[in-house]
């Protein structure tokens, strides 16, 4: 029975890390969002005429307006997309999270009345 709890607690260990190295990622990917609506915004601000452009390694190159509106927008579509995922990942660790806690407590419980009746 002790075998028992302690690979359940190892396990609940292992659950927790995902649970929180999910929520660090899921906080990074927000403020990509927030950062790229942000640019979005920019260029809806800018006229038709201004020069956009875009940082490509150590060189900045010259990019059509529309384009640049088009690949923030697309962007923002998949950092939006993988936030969703994210969140139904977050959402299953921390069921099982859940269930663990609970199967530890029954089993705590088990032993207790074992240690009583002896």
């Amino acid at each position: 029975m002790q075998r028992d709890l302690e690979s359940k607690a190892n396990a609940l260990s292992k659950i927790q890390k995902d649970v929180s190295k999910n929520h660090q990622v899921r906080k990074q990917y927000t403020i990509q969002v927030g950062e790229n609506e942000l640019v979005l915004k920019e260029l809806e601000l800018v006229n038709d005429e201004a020069n956009v452009y875009k940082l490509i390694g150590p060189v900045l190159v010259k990019q059509d307006l529309a384009e640049a509106k088009a690949n923030v927008k697309k962007r923002i579509e998949y950092i939006s997309a993988e936030l969703k995922r994210m969140d139904r990942a977050l959402k299953d660790l921390e069921d099982k999270q859940n269930s663990k806690k609970e199967s530890i407590f029954k089993l705590q419980q088990k032993m207790q009345a074992v240690q009583t009746k002896a």
